[in-house]
Protein backbone atom coordinates (compact mmCIF):
# COMPACT_ATOMS: atom_id res chain seq x y z
CA UNK A 1 0.00 0.00 0.00
CA UNK A 2 0.90 3.66 -0.28
CA UNK A 3 -0.08 5.34 3.04
CA UNK A 4 1.13 8.80 2.00
CA UNK A 5 -1.00 8.77 -1.15
CA UNK A 6 -4.01 7.58 0.86
CA UNK A 7 -3.53 10.42 3.36
CA UNK A 8 -3.17 12.90 0.49
CA UNK A 9 -6.47 11.79 -1.05
CA UNK A 10 -8.18 11.87 2.35
CA UNK A 11 -6.96 15.45 2.81
CA UNK A 12 -8.38 16.45 -0.57
CA UNK A 13 -11.71 14.79 0.26
CA UNK A 14 -11.90 16.57 3.62
CA UNK A 15 -11.30 19.96 1.98
CA UNK A 16 -13.89 19.18 -0.69
CA UNK A 17 -16.42 17.96 1.87
CA UNK A 18 -15.88 20.99 4.13
CA UNK A 19 -16.93 23.29 1.28
CA UNK A 20 -19.64 21.23 -0.45
CA UNK A 21 -21.24 20.16 2.82
CA UNK A 22 -21.12 23.43 4.77
CA UNK A 23 -21.22 26.41 2.38
CA UNK A 24 -24.78 25.80 1.05
CA UNK A 25 -26.36 25.46 4.55
CA UNK A 26 -24.29 28.47 5.68
CA UNK A 27 -25.93 30.46 2.89
CA UNK A 28 -29.36 29.13 3.95
CA UNK A 29 -28.63 30.20 7.52
CA UNK A 30 -27.77 33.72 6.40
CA UNK A 31 -30.89 33.96 4.21
CA UNK A 32 -33.24 32.83 7.01
CA UNK A 33 -31.20 34.43 9.85
CA UNK A 34 -31.73 31.29 11.91
CA UNK A 35 -28.69 31.74 14.18
CA UNK A 36 -26.77 28.63 13.09
CA UNK A 37 -24.21 30.25 10.79
CA UNK A 38 -21.43 29.95 13.37
CA UNK A 39 -21.81 26.14 13.49
CA UNK A 40 -21.06 25.87 9.78
CA UNK A 41 -18.21 28.40 9.91
CA UNK A 42 -16.52 26.43 12.69
CA UNK A 43 -16.99 23.20 10.71
CA UNK A 44 -15.50 24.68 7.54
CA UNK A 45 -12.50 25.99 9.48
CA UNK A 46 -11.78 22.72 11.27
CA UNK A 47 -12.32 20.36 8.33
CA UNK A 48 -10.63 22.48 5.68
CA UNK A 49 -7.56 23.19 7.80
CA UNK A 50 -7.28 19.50 8.75
CA UNK A 51 -7.58 18.44 5.13
CA UNK A 52 -5.09 21.09 4.00
CA UNK A 53 -2.57 19.95 6.60
CA UNK A 54 -2.90 16.30 5.49
CA UNK A 55 -2.49 17.33 1.87
CA UNK A 56 0.53 19.59 2.46
CA UNK A 57 2.54 16.95 4.32
CA UNK A 58 1.96 14.43 1.49
CA UNK A 59 1.73 16.74 -1.55
CA UNK A 60 4.91 15.36 -3.11
CA UNK A 61 3.41 11.86 -3.41
CA UNK A 62 2.32 10.91 -6.96
CA UNK A 63 2.15 7.12 -6.84
CA UNK A 64 -0.64 5.26 -8.58
CA UNK A 65 -3.26 3.58 -6.39
CA UNK A 66 -3.36 -0.19 -6.06
CA UNK A 67 -6.53 -2.19 -5.48
CA UNK A 68 -5.83 -2.35 -1.74
CA UNK A 69 -5.34 1.42 -1.65
CA UNK A 70 -8.71 1.83 -3.35
CA UNK A 71 -10.53 -0.22 -0.72
CA UNK A 72 -8.81 1.71 2.06
CA UNK A 73 -9.64 5.12 0.59
CA UNK A 74 -13.29 4.27 -0.01
CA UNK A 75 -13.73 2.90 3.51
CA UNK A 76 -11.95 5.85 5.10
CA UNK A 77 -14.02 8.21 2.96
CA UNK A 78 -17.33 6.98 4.36
CA UNK A 79 -16.09 6.45 7.91
CA UNK A 80 -14.09 9.69 8.29
CA UNK A 81 -16.44 11.99 6.39
CA UNK A 82 -19.46 10.40 8.05
CA UNK A 83 -17.91 11.17 11.43
CA UNK A 84 -16.71 14.65 10.38
CA UNK A 85 -20.24 15.50 9.26
CA UNK A 86 -21.35 15.53 12.89
CA UNK A 87 -19.62 18.87 13.61
CA UNK A 88 -22.45 21.27 12.59
CA UNK A 89 -24.91 19.13 14.57
CA UNK A 90 -22.64 19.33 17.62
CA UNK A 91 -21.92 23.05 17.31
CA UNK A 92 -25.51 24.16 16.69
CA UNK A 93 -27.33 25.08 19.93
CA UNK A 94 -30.64 24.12 18.33
CA UNK A 95 -29.95 20.37 18.16
CA UNK A 96 -28.43 19.65 21.60
CA UNK A 97 -27.12 16.26 20.48
CA UNK A 98 -24.55 14.08 22.20
CA UNK A 99 -21.48 12.96 20.24
CA UNK A 100 -23.04 9.54 19.72
CA UNK A 101 -26.29 10.99 18.39
CA UNK A 102 -24.52 13.53 16.17
CA UNK A 103 -22.28 10.86 14.59
CA UNK A 104 -25.29 8.55 14.14
CA UNK A 105 -27.28 11.29 12.39
CA UNK A 106 -24.34 12.24 10.17
CA UNK A 107 -23.49 8.68 9.09
CA UNK A 108 -27.19 8.00 8.54
CA UNK A 109 -27.35 11.02 6.25
CA UNK A 110 -24.19 10.40 4.24
CA UNK A 111 -24.99 6.70 3.76
CA UNK A 112 -28.55 7.69 2.70
CA UNK A 113 -30.01 5.48 5.42
CA UNK A 114 -32.44 8.05 6.79
CA UNK A 115 -32.57 6.72 10.36
CA UNK A 116 -32.83 9.70 12.68
CA UNK A 117 -32.38 10.35 16.40
CA UNK A 118 -33.94 13.82 16.16
CA UNK A 119 -37.54 14.64 17.01
CA UNK A 120 -39.10 18.07 16.68
CA UNK A 121 -37.83 18.65 13.14
CA UNK A 122 -40.47 21.30 12.50
CA UNK A 123 -38.83 23.52 15.14
CA UNK A 124 -35.23 23.22 13.91
CA UNK A 125 -33.43 26.01 12.02
CA UNK A 126 -33.76 25.84 8.23
CA UNK A 127 -29.99 25.53 7.79
CA UNK A 128 -29.78 22.39 9.97
CA UNK A 129 -32.72 20.84 8.12
CA UNK A 130 -31.09 21.68 4.79
CA UNK A 131 -27.76 20.27 5.97
CA UNK A 132 -29.34 16.90 6.76
CA UNK A 133 -30.90 16.77 3.30
CA UNK A 134 -27.66 17.84 1.64
CA UNK A 135 -25.72 15.07 3.39
CA UNK A 136 -28.05 12.53 1.79
CA UNK A 137 -27.78 14.11 -1.63
CA UNK A 138 -23.99 14.13 -1.53
CA UNK A 139 -23.91 10.54 -0.31
CA UNK A 140 -26.54 9.35 -2.78
CA UNK A 141 -24.32 9.24 -5.79
CA UNK A 142 -21.27 9.39 -3.56
CA UNK A 143 -18.81 12.25 -3.30
CA UNK A 144 -16.34 9.57 -4.30
CA UNK A 145 -17.67 9.67 -7.88
CA UNK A 146 -17.07 13.40 -8.00
CA UNK A 147 -13.60 12.79 -6.60
CA UNK A 148 -12.95 10.21 -9.31
CA UNK A 149 -13.74 12.92 -11.86
CA UNK A 150 -11.27 15.30 -10.21
CA UNK A 151 -8.41 13.06 -9.10
CA UNK A 152 -7.09 12.31 -12.61
CA UNK A 153 -6.52 16.03 -13.06
CA UNK A 154 -4.33 15.90 -9.95
CA UNK A 155 -2.24 13.05 -11.34
CA UNK A 156 -3.95 10.30 -9.34
CA UNK A 157 -5.73 7.42 -11.09
CA UNK A 158 -9.26 6.71 -10.03
CA UNK A 159 -10.23 3.37 -11.53
CA UNK A 160 -9.43 1.48 -8.32
CA UNK A 161 -11.77 3.73 -6.33
CA UNK A 162 -14.62 3.12 -8.75
CA UNK A 163 -14.06 -0.63 -8.62
CA UNK A 164 -13.95 -0.67 -4.82
CA UNK A 165 -17.10 1.43 -4.63
CA UNK A 166 -19.14 -1.09 -6.65
CA UNK A 167 -18.15 -4.68 -5.80
CA UNK A 168 -20.14 -7.59 -7.16
CA UNK A 169 -21.81 -8.19 -10.52
CA UNK A 170 -22.16 -4.99 -12.53
CA UNK A 171 -23.58 -5.19 -16.04
CA UNK A 172 -21.76 -2.14 -17.40
CA UNK A 173 -18.30 -1.77 -15.94
CA UNK A 174 -17.34 1.13 -18.18
CA UNK A 175 -19.92 3.42 -19.73
CA UNK A 176 -17.52 5.64 -21.65
CA UNK A 177 -13.82 5.15 -22.41
CA UNK A 178 -12.56 7.47 -19.67
CA UNK A 179 -13.70 7.05 -16.07
CA UNK A 180 -13.64 10.80 -15.43
CA UNK A 181 -16.10 11.30 -18.28
CA UNK A 182 -18.30 8.55 -16.85
CA UNK A 183 -18.38 10.23 -13.46
CA UNK A 184 -19.25 13.60 -14.99
CA UNK A 185 -22.03 12.05 -17.07
CA UNK A 186 -23.52 10.31 -14.03
CA UNK A 187 -23.41 13.53 -12.02
CA UNK A 188 -25.14 15.39 -14.86
CA UNK A 189 -27.96 12.84 -14.85
CA UNK A 190 -28.14 13.02 -11.05
CA UNK A 191 -28.33 16.82 -11.08
CA UNK A 192 -30.95 16.82 -13.83
CA UNK A 193 -33.19 14.36 -11.98
CA UNK A 194 -32.84 16.42 -8.79
CA UNK A 195 -33.76 19.66 -10.56
CA UNK A 196 -36.81 18.14 -12.28
CA UNK A 197 -37.95 16.57 -9.00
CA UNK A 198 -37.61 19.89 -7.13
CA UNK A 199 -39.56 21.78 -9.81
CA UNK A 200 -42.30 19.13 -9.76
CA UNK A 201 -42.64 19.33 -5.95
CA UNK A 202 -42.71 23.13 -6.15
CA UNK A 203 -45.35 23.07 -8.91
CA UNK A 204 -47.80 21.03 -6.79
CA UNK A 205 -47.66 23.27 -3.75
CA UNK A 206 -44.49 22.67 -1.72
CA UNK A 207 -42.55 25.73 -0.62
CA UNK A 208 -39.32 26.25 -2.53
CA UNK A 209 -37.31 25.25 0.56
CA UNK A 210 -39.27 22.02 1.08
CA UNK A 211 -39.24 21.22 -2.64
CA UNK A 212 -35.45 21.48 -2.92
CA UNK A 213 -34.88 19.67 0.38
CA UNK A 214 -37.16 16.75 -0.47
CA UNK A 215 -35.79 16.47 -4.01
CA UNK A 216 -32.38 15.85 -2.43
CA UNK A 217 -33.61 12.97 -0.28
CA UNK A 218 -35.93 11.55 -2.98
CA UNK A 219 -33.34 11.24 -5.76
CA UNK A 220 -30.70 10.12 -3.24
CA UNK A 221 -33.19 7.53 -1.90
CA UNK A 222 -32.41 8.86 1.57
CA UNK A 223 -35.73 9.48 3.28
CA UNK A 224 -34.86 12.42 5.53
CA UNK A 225 -37.60 15.05 5.70
CA UNK A 226 -37.93 18.58 7.05
CA UNK A 227 -41.02 17.52 9.05
CA UNK A 228 -41.56 14.94 11.78
CA UNK A 229 -44.49 13.42 9.89
CA UNK A 230 -42.40 13.04 6.69
CA UNK A 231 -44.37 13.42 3.45
CA UNK A 232 -47.62 12.83 5.36
CA UNK A 233 -47.19 16.46 6.47
CA UNK A 234 -48.33 17.63 3.02
CA UNK A 235 -51.29 15.19 2.77
CA UNK A 236 -51.20 15.52 -1.00
CA UNK A 237 -51.76 12.72 -3.55
CA UNK A 238 -49.85 14.79 -6.11
CA UNK A 239 -46.78 15.11 -3.86
CA UNK A 240 -46.90 11.37 -3.17
CA UNK A 241 -47.25 10.55 -6.88
CA UNK A 242 -44.21 12.65 -7.75
CA UNK A 243 -42.25 10.97 -4.95
CA UNK A 244 -43.24 7.51 -6.25
CA UNK A 245 -42.09 8.34 -9.78
CA UNK A 246 -38.71 9.66 -8.72
CA UNK A 247 -38.10 6.94 -6.13
CA UNK A 248 -38.68 4.32 -8.84
CA UNK A 249 -36.39 6.17 -11.28
CA UNK A 250 -33.62 6.61 -8.68
CA UNK A 251 -33.83 2.90 -7.85
CA UNK A 252 -32.93 1.92 -11.43
CA UNK A 253 -29.33 1.25 -12.50
CA UNK A 254 -27.89 4.62 -13.56
CA UNK A 255 -26.13 2.86 -16.43
CA UNK A 256 -29.57 2.44 -18.02
CA UNK A 257 -30.30 6.14 -17.48
CA UNK A 258 -26.94 6.92 -19.06
CA UNK A 259 -27.74 5.00 -22.23
CA UNK A 260 -31.24 6.49 -22.38
CA UNK A 261 -29.67 9.93 -22.02
CA UNK A 262 -26.97 9.17 -24.60
CA UNK A 263 -29.06 7.40 -27.26
CA UNK A 264 -32.38 9.23 -26.65
CA UNK A 265 -34.33 5.96 -26.51
CA UNK A 266 -35.94 3.90 -23.77
CA UNK A 267 -36.29 0.42 -25.28
CA UNK A 268 -33.24 -0.92 -23.46
CA UNK A 269 -35.07 -0.59 -20.13
CA UNK A 270 -37.57 -3.21 -21.28
CA UNK A 271 -34.78 -5.56 -22.38
CA UNK A 272 -32.87 -5.39 -19.10
CA UNK A 273 -33.51 -8.47 -16.88
CA UNK A 274 -32.80 -6.62 -13.63
CA UNK A 275 -35.21 -3.80 -14.48
CA UNK A 276 -37.97 -6.27 -15.38
CA UNK A 277 -37.48 -8.15 -12.09
CA UNK A 278 -37.39 -4.83 -10.20
CA UNK A 279 -40.70 -3.80 -11.78
CA UNK A 280 -42.17 -7.24 -11.02
CA UNK A 281 -41.23 -6.97 -7.33
CA UNK A 282 -42.72 -3.47 -6.99
CA UNK A 283 -45.95 -4.46 -8.74
CA UNK A 284 -46.48 -7.80 -6.99
CA UNK A 285 -45.75 -6.49 -3.48
CA UNK A 286 -47.99 -3.46 -4.13
CA UNK A 287 -50.88 -5.69 -5.23
CA UNK A 288 -50.57 -7.93 -2.16
CA UNK A 289 -50.34 -4.94 0.16
CA UNK A 290 -53.34 -3.11 -1.30
CA UNK A 291 -55.49 -6.27 -1.26
CA UNK A 292 -54.67 -7.03 2.39
CA UNK A 293 -55.33 -3.42 3.44
CA UNK A 294 -58.63 -3.44 1.53
CA UNK A 295 -60.01 -6.75 2.80
CA UNK A 296 -58.97 -6.01 6.38
CA UNK A 297 -60.75 -2.65 6.32
CA UNK A 298 -57.64 -0.76 7.37
CA UNK A 299 -58.81 2.25 5.36
CA UNK A 300 -62.28 3.50 4.52
CA UNK A 301 -62.01 2.99 0.78
CA UNK A 302 -60.10 1.02 -1.82
CA UNK A 303 -58.61 4.24 -3.21
CA UNK A 304 -57.20 5.21 0.17
CA UNK A 305 -55.71 1.72 0.56
CA UNK A 306 -54.25 2.02 -2.94
CA UNK A 307 -52.74 5.42 -2.21
CA UNK A 308 -51.17 4.48 1.13
CA UNK A 309 -50.18 0.95 0.14
CA UNK A 310 -48.42 1.69 -3.15
CA UNK A 311 -46.52 4.66 -1.71
CA UNK A 312 -45.25 2.72 1.29
CA UNK A 313 -44.25 -0.29 -0.82
CA UNK A 314 -42.23 1.85 -3.25
CA UNK A 315 -40.67 3.80 -0.37
CA UNK A 316 -39.52 0.61 1.38
CA UNK A 317 -38.63 -1.46 -1.69
CA UNK A 318 -36.35 1.31 -2.98
CA UNK A 319 -34.99 1.76 0.59
CA UNK A 320 -36.01 5.44 0.64
CA UNK A 321 -37.90 5.38 3.93
CA UNK A 322 -40.49 8.14 3.46
CA UNK A 323 -43.73 7.55 5.37
CA UNK A 324 -47.32 8.61 4.77
CA UNK A 325 -48.99 5.94 6.92
CA UNK A 326 -48.57 4.13 10.24
CA UNK A 327 -47.17 1.03 8.53
CA UNK A 328 -46.05 -0.39 11.90
CA UNK A 329 -49.71 -1.05 12.81
CA UNK A 330 -50.74 -2.56 9.48
CA UNK A 331 -52.42 -5.98 9.77
CA UNK A 332 -50.99 -9.47 9.48
CA UNK A 333 -47.59 -9.82 7.81
CA UNK A 334 -47.50 -6.51 5.93
CA UNK A 335 -44.86 -4.73 8.09
CA UNK A 336 -42.50 -7.66 7.55
CA UNK A 337 -43.28 -7.78 3.82
CA UNK A 338 -42.14 -4.15 3.62
CA UNK A 339 -38.95 -4.95 5.53
CA UNK A 340 -38.17 -7.95 3.30
CA UNK A 341 -38.76 -5.80 0.21
CA UNK A 342 -36.12 -3.41 1.59
CA UNK A 343 -33.71 -6.33 2.07
CA UNK A 344 -34.04 -7.06 -1.68
CA UNK A 345 -33.58 -3.33 -2.30
CA UNK A 346 -33.08 -1.41 -5.52
CA UNK A 347 -31.01 -2.13 -8.63
CA UNK A 348 -27.23 -2.33 -8.70
CA UNK A 349 -25.72 0.96 -9.82
CA UNK A 350 -28.58 2.98 -8.30
CA UNK A 351 -28.65 5.25 -5.26
CA UNK A 352 -30.67 2.62 -3.36
CA UNK A 353 -29.59 0.13 -0.73
CA UNK A 354 -30.44 -3.48 0.06
CA UNK A 355 -28.85 -6.61 -1.35
CA UNK A 356 -29.69 -5.37 -4.87
CA UNK A 357 -32.19 -6.87 -7.29
CA UNK A 358 -29.51 -8.35 -9.56
CA UNK A 359 -28.13 -10.52 -6.75
CA UNK A 360 -31.59 -11.78 -5.74
CA UNK A 361 -32.34 -12.59 -9.39
CA UNK A 362 -29.12 -14.59 -9.72
CA UNK A 363 -29.83 -16.43 -6.45
CA UNK A 364 -33.27 -17.42 -7.77
CA UNK A 365 -31.80 -18.59 -11.06
CA UNK A 366 -29.10 -20.60 -9.29
CA UNK A 367 -31.70 -22.20 -7.00
CA UNK A 368 -33.86 -23.14 -9.99
CA UNK A 369 -30.79 -24.60 -11.74
CA UNK A 370 -30.09 -26.83 -8.73
CA UNK A 371 -33.66 -28.17 -8.89
CA UNK A 372 -33.18 -28.94 -12.58
CA UNK A 373 -29.90 -30.71 -11.82
CA UNK A 374 -31.71 -33.06 -9.47
CA UNK A 375 -33.74 -34.22 -12.47
CA UNK A 376 -30.87 -34.16 -14.98
CA UNK A 377 -27.63 -34.63 -12.97
CA UNK A 378 -25.35 -34.63 -16.04
CA UNK A 379 -26.93 -31.71 -17.85
CA UNK A 380 -24.96 -28.51 -18.44
CA UNK A 381 -27.43 -25.76 -17.53
CA UNK A 382 -26.09 -22.23 -17.86
CA UNK A 383 -27.42 -19.25 -15.91
CA UNK A 384 -28.37 -16.39 -18.20
CA UNK A 385 -29.24 -12.75 -17.74
CA UNK A 386 -31.05 -11.96 -20.93
CA UNK A 387 -28.86 -13.52 -23.60
CA UNK A 388 -25.65 -13.28 -21.60
CA UNK A 389 -24.35 -16.40 -19.84
CA UNK A 390 -23.13 -15.72 -16.30
CA UNK A 391 -19.83 -17.31 -15.34
CA UNK A 392 -19.71 -19.57 -12.30
CA UNK A 393 -17.30 -17.07 -10.74
CA UNK A 394 -20.01 -14.40 -10.72
CA UNK A 395 -22.58 -16.78 -9.26
CA UNK A 396 -20.11 -17.87 -6.58
CA UNK A 397 -19.43 -14.24 -5.65
CA UNK A 398 -23.16 -13.61 -5.25
CA UNK A 399 -23.55 -16.59 -2.93
CA UNK A 400 -20.45 -15.48 -1.03
CA UNK A 401 -21.96 -12.02 -0.59
CA UNK A 402 -25.24 -13.53 0.60
CA UNK A 403 -23.48 -15.74 3.15
CA UNK A 404 -21.38 -12.89 4.56
CA UNK A 405 -24.43 -10.60 4.59
CA UNK A 406 -26.45 -13.11 6.63
CA UNK A 407 -23.59 -13.71 9.08
CA UNK A 408 -23.03 -9.97 9.58
CA UNK A 409 -26.78 -9.50 10.07
CA UNK A 410 -26.94 -12.23 12.72
CA UNK A 411 -23.87 -11.01 14.63
CA UNK A 412 -25.23 -7.46 14.82
CA UNK A 413 -28.69 -8.74 15.76
CA UNK A 414 -27.21 -10.66 18.70
CA UNK A 415 -25.17 -7.59 19.68
CA UNK A 416 -28.30 -5.43 19.75
CA UNK A 417 -30.18 -8.03 21.79
CA UNK A 418 -27.28 -7.91 24.26
CA UNK A 419 -27.96 -4.17 24.78
CA UNK A 420 -31.45 -4.99 26.05
CA UNK A 421 -33.60 -4.39 22.96
CA UNK A 422 -36.60 -6.61 22.18
CA UNK A 423 -36.37 -8.96 19.22
CA UNK A 424 -38.66 -7.00 16.86
CA UNK A 425 -36.90 -3.70 17.49
CA UNK A 426 -33.44 -5.29 17.17
CA UNK A 427 -34.26 -7.29 14.03
CA UNK A 428 -35.87 -4.37 12.22
CA UNK A 429 -33.18 -1.91 13.32
CA UNK A 430 -30.39 -4.07 11.88
CA UNK A 431 -32.44 -4.73 8.74
CA UNK A 432 -33.23 -1.04 8.29
CA UNK A 433 -29.63 0.11 8.81
CA UNK A 434 -27.67 -2.54 6.91
CA UNK A 435 -30.04 -2.03 3.96
CA UNK A 436 -29.85 1.78 4.27
CA UNK A 437 -33.63 2.00 4.70
CA UNK A 438 -34.11 4.10 7.85
CA UNK A 439 -37.42 3.41 9.62
CA UNK A 440 -37.87 0.04 11.30
CA UNK A 441 -40.61 -1.55 13.38
CA UNK A 442 -41.72 -1.29 17.00
CA UNK A 443 -39.23 0.89 18.94
CA UNK A 444 -37.53 2.32 15.82
CA UNK A 445 -40.58 2.98 13.64
CA UNK A 446 -40.18 6.75 14.08
CA UNK A 447 -36.81 7.64 15.64
CA UNK A 448 -33.77 5.87 17.04
CA UNK A 449 -33.32 8.41 19.82
CA UNK A 450 -34.42 6.09 22.63
CA UNK A 451 -31.85 3.37 21.83
CA UNK A 452 -28.88 2.95 24.19
CA UNK A 453 -25.54 4.38 23.08
CA UNK A 454 -23.84 1.03 22.29
CA UNK A 455 -26.78 0.06 20.07
CA UNK A 456 -26.36 3.27 18.05
CA UNK A 457 -22.65 2.59 17.45
CA UNK A 458 -23.48 -0.96 16.31
CA UNK A 459 -26.03 0.47 13.89
CA UNK A 460 -23.47 3.00 12.60
CA UNK A 461 -21.33 0.01 11.64
CA UNK A 462 -24.39 -1.59 10.01
CA UNK A 463 -25.00 1.54 7.92
CA UNK A 464 -21.39 1.60 6.76
CA UNK A 465 -21.51 -2.10 5.92
CA UNK A 466 -24.64 -1.54 3.87
CA UNK A 467 -23.27 1.47 2.02
CA UNK A 468 -20.03 -0.37 1.21
CA UNK A 469 -21.89 -3.59 0.35
CA UNK A 470 -20.25 -5.55 3.16
CA UNK A 471 -17.12 -6.82 1.39
CA UNK A 472 -15.40 -3.45 0.92
CA UNK A 473 -15.32 -2.91 4.68
CA UNK A 474 -14.80 -6.49 5.85
CA UNK A 475 -11.84 -7.04 3.52
CA UNK A 476 -9.85 -4.65 5.73
CA UNK A 477 -10.14 -7.10 8.62
CA UNK A 478 -8.53 -10.01 6.78
CA UNK A 479 -4.84 -10.81 7.44
CA UNK A 480 -4.23 -11.27 3.70
CA UNK A 481 -5.14 -7.62 3.03
CA UNK A 482 -2.24 -6.41 5.20
CA UNK A 483 0.39 -8.82 3.87
CA UNK A 484 2.95 -7.43 1.48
Amino acid sequence: MHPATIVKILGLLLMLFSLLGNLPPLLVSLIYSDGSAAAFLYSIGILFSTGLMLWLITSSQHKELSNRDGFMVVTLFWAVLGTAGCLPLLFSPATELSLTDAVFESISGLTTTGATVISGLDELPESILFYRQLLQWLGGMGIIVLAVALLPMLGIGGMQLYRAESPGPVKDTKLVPRLAETAKSLWLIYLTLTLICALAYWAVGMSLFDAVSHSFSTVAIGGFSTHDSSLAYFDSPLVESIAIVFMVIAGINFALHFFAFQKKQFRHYLHDPEFKFYAFILCSVSIVTVLVLTFNGTYDSFWEALRRGVFQVVSFATTTGFATADFNSWPLFLPYVLLYAAIIGACAGSTGGGMKVIRILLIFKQGFREVQRLIHPRAVIPIKLGKKVMSDRVVESVWGFFAVYVMAFMVMLLALLATGLDIITAFSAVGACINNLGPGLSGVAETYGALPGPAKWILCLAMLLGRLEVFTLLVLFTPMFWKR
